[in-house]
């Protein structure tokens, strides 16, 4: 587009020099970073869908679409790309497992979408603090936490018991290249780790042959890892399946819980965006909100996967130093092509179930973790009964699936449940509690029963006194 600057030009950049979001290289270097871009997202933008059993064929193509509209909605002064979320594959679970469609999860992830949009509508005029003083990180950390470890039943009864043997060495393979694995590549560990599980499992149906482990339907006839029956008969160039949402209020409020995931990941993404380029983006913290749920809402109104900004295109960024915009359109469009392509559609979902089997026990447990992540990096304090204990009630609830039946016809359960009582049990712990448990003093140091404890120590029940904490 004629609105970036073009700059290094023949003779290139100086090294460390910084290509800025309204700046762009010459075309062919911009393509080919906008190559890097696609790479980058490719990988968790086709595995998550296949995870929620939606199609991937137009999660690839609406994630481009929605990047473009993002990219305007920002005015271009975030530059990110909106690929699938993870941040629903708990509740998509639950809800298939309580008999929801397709359409029933795409009505579901629709509305959470609109309610995204509206906070983020409600942010940009009330400002980002706000975000804090409702969802502080706590909370935020331990809604994401329960989402992943919410899903572990999913890995050990459905993915692994498929194969695993490919299992097990499609996980080995994932720690080796995430960790051993040096610079862009083990930030594409999973996409390599399907690959290589795909590969695998190609090999070991022309060499052992066929197994009889259960199929993800159950059938324990024997069958070969990999099916491509499919494959042959999909077209070259079309359109993917569009299908409309259905909604129902069960199913709603089991993906709800995902928008406090998204508004942790959105925000968290913004503030890395803004730490590499310099920009000062809380201004834009609205907008990125709103842009990241209509996006989500706009792929779900025709049958595709939430979306969200990815960490994977900002470690692009961090390892080029080039922040164009320009680079994110060129991506955009190649995934918006690469959508129109339904025999590569017809391949990915041939993935076999092994292999998902041992991507998702390192992903869901991740997922799980950077709820940790969060509560480290703001430095939650558990030693404080606010925190501790609506916390650990909203947890086990979540990863434990707890169900509460509300009459005949509607319940909550697991996700949904467990958001709520670490959400509303906070708050509402901060409403009863005395003051010296809500207000820290200044050096970090905590009141508890009237008495001013140091950091790192810790109210020896025995003694009625303190003691210092020595773990």
């Amino acid at each position: 587009m004629a609105g970036w600057k073009l700059v290094g030009g023949d003779k290139g950049l100086e090294p460390g020099a910084v290509v800025r979001p309204d700046e762009r290289l010459a075309w062919p270097k911009t393509i080919g970073i906008g190559a890097q871009h696609v790479v980058a997202m490719f990988g968790a933008t086709f595995v998550f869908p296949l995870l929620m059993g939606l199609d991937a064929n137009l999660a690839i193509m609406m994630s481009g679409v929605c990047t473009i509209l993002f990219l305007l909605i920002v005015k271009g002064k975030i530059p990110s790309y909106l690929g699938t979320s993870a941040s629903f594959v708990g509740a998509v679970a639950a809800i298939r497992a309580s008999g929801g469609t397709s359409a029933g999860v795409t009505g579901a992830i629709l509305v959470a979408g609109v309610v995204l949009a509206l906070v983020g509508l409600l942010v940009h005029f009330v400002g980002a603090t706000a975000l804090r003083t409702v969802l502080p990180p706590v909370v935020s950390g331990a809604v994401v936490m329960l989402i992943g470890f919410n899903l572990a039943p999913v890995v050990g009864g459905t993915y692994w018991p498929q194969d695993p043997g490919v299992a097990i060495l499609t996980m080995l393979f994932t720690i080796v290249a995430a960790v051993g694995f040096r610079g862009f590549f083990s930030r594409i560990a999973i996409f390599l780790a399907l690959i290589f599980g795909y590969v695998l499992s190609w090999v070991l149906d022309r060499t052992a042959g066929q197994i009889v482990f259960p199929t993800g339907a159950g059938d324990t006839a024997p069958h070969f890892r990999v099916d491509l029956d499919g494959v042959a008969g999909a077209d070259w160039f079309g359109l993917p399946t569009f299908s409309a949402p259905e909604f129902h209020l069960n199913f709603i409020l089991l993906a709800l819980p995902g928008v406090i995931a998204l508004i942790a990941e959105n925000t968290g993404h913004v503030r890395a965006v803004a730490e590499m380029t310099g920009d000062d983006l809380d201004p834009y913290m609205g907008r990125a909100l709103f842009g990241d749920g209509f996006g989500t809402a706009l792929a779900s109104a025709v049958g595709g996967s939430p979306t969200t900004t990815y960490a994977e295109n900002i470690g692009v960024m961090a390892a080029t130093r080039v922040y164009s915009t320009a680079a994110y359109y060129v991506a955009a469009a190649v995934a918006i092509l690469l959508g129109l392509v339904p025999k590569f559609g017809a391949i990915v979902n041939a993935t076999p179930g092994g292999v998902l089997g041992g991507i998702t026990v390192v992903l869901y447990g991740m997922i799980g973790l950077l709820g940790a992540k969060i509560w480290r990096e703001n430095g939650v304090d558990f030693g404080n009964p606010i925190n501790l204990v609506p916390i650990a009630a909203g947890i086990i609830i979540g990863v434990g699936n707890v169900t509460w039946q509300i009459g005949s016809e509607f319940s909550l359960s697991g996700i949904a449940l467990g958001s709520i009582v670490a959400i509303g049990g906070y708050h509402l712990a901060r409403v009863i509690a005395p003051k010296n448990l809500r207000e820290p003093l200044s050096d970090g140091r905590v009141y508890e029963g009237g008495t001013a404890l140091s950091a790192g120590s810790v109210r020896d029940p025995a003694t009625d006194g303190t003691r210092e904490d020595q773990r």
